[in-house]
């Protein structure tokens, strides 16, 4: 049987609420005492929590006292390629980021 994953925004936004959610509540803290350690207004806590509306900067300052902010810095990582040998790992050329972006 084919299984098709297709991810949304919206599907993402709800999964790392949910996951954020949980990690909250795994290190017992209230969503007052989550708003008052982070620095994030309470509402947007709740909103959060609600709807998974949040602003990056909120996101990230509630990421820090969850302690998964490094979770963060892999996003958009270009993806190695599984190398298995030492020959391959010898002809493996490293990416080239371009300065500038291009219309295409």
């Amino acid at each position: 049987m084919l299984s098709i994953n297709i991810q949304t925004p919206e599907t993402v936004m709800e999964m790392l609420r949910d996951k954020l959610k949980n990690r909250r509540l795994f290190l017992k803290l209230t969503q007052e005492g989550l708003a008052k350690r982070s620095g994030v207004s309470l509402g947007s806590v709740k909103r959060f929590e609600k709807s998974a509306e949040i602003s990056l900067r909120s996101l990230l300052k509630i990421a820090l006292v969850l302690e998964c902010l490094d979770d963060f810095t892999t996003i958009a990582e270009p993806k190695q390629e599984e190398i298995n040998s030492i020959d391959e790992l010898l002809r493996v050329k490293p990416l080239k980021v371009p300065k500038r972006g291009s219309i295409k």
